[in-house]
């Protein structure tokens, strides 16, 4: 299991990609406003969450500008995960290459020798958020979603094949083959849904409320993205 801290490489990264001042100006959702801090057990946030029927009309994955260099390191977002999620180092070289490292992949208990066997994912993915509400935001909060090093439960590295048997799916459809994982997963699937304010679907709820069930009440701290 992942700490809620990653490793300082992500530190100027974080920085770099500010959430945009476009995202600053929205309207207060359920949980408040930008840059609001909240802490609350996953089962009141789950609640708390607006439940409306998804809109998939116009999605397209450019929509979100992904695997951006925020801080002009040349790393690009996927590199920045892959290397503070690594518990064996890389080695890096020009442009970032990566070559040599181990990774854990938390989706099917796996452990993956060198980043080609590896997935960047976005925990809420992209289509997913656009079907949530994200297809009213601008271009520069669809980018700050696509990139979001701001809160370690956006994106984690996994096993490319647990990444694309998931695609574009909800939890009413996909969890992660290893048990062990499916109420971190849901945790932090809620907790996305939650920084950026997307809704749920009916059958989503039913589905993230049913394995919340069976999981601690714990609390989380969010800091709002928009």
């Amino acid at each position: 299991m992942r700490t809620l801290a990653r490793s300082a490489t992500l530190l100027a990264a974080v920085t770099a990609l500010a959430i945009p001042t476009a995202a600053a100006q929205a309207a207060p959702g359920p949980f408040g406003s930008p840059g609001d801090v909240i802490t609350t057990p996953i089962r009141f946030a789950l609640k708390a969450l607006p439940i409306k029927d998804e809109d998939h009309t116009g999605y397209q994955r450019t929509s979100f500008k992904h695997w951006i260099d925020a801080d002009k390191d040349g790393c690009n977002t996927r590199a920045e995960v892959l290397k503070a999620e690594a518990f064996m180092t890389p080695e890096q070289g020009p442009k970032c290459k990566l070559t040599g490292g181990r990774w854990y992949s938390e989706y099917d208990d796996q452990y993956i020798d060198g980043a080609s066997g590896l997935d960047v994912d976005h925990r809420v993915p992209l289509a997913e958020a656009w079907d949530s509400g994200a297809s009213q935001w601008s271009a520069a909060e669809r980018q700050a979603y696509a990139n979001d090093l701001g809160d370690d439960r956006s994106l984690i590295a996994v096993s490319a094949k647990s990444n694309r048997s998931k695609a574009d799916q909800d939890p009413s459809t996909w969890m992660p083959p290893a048990e062990g994982d499916r109420c971190e997963y849901v945790r932090d699937w809620i907790v996305v849904k939650v920084r950026w304010q997307l809704a749920i679907d009916p059958s989503e709820e039913a589905a993230l409320t049913e394995n919340a069930a069976r999981c601690p009440n714990a609390p989380v701290k969010v800091t709002l993205a928009r």
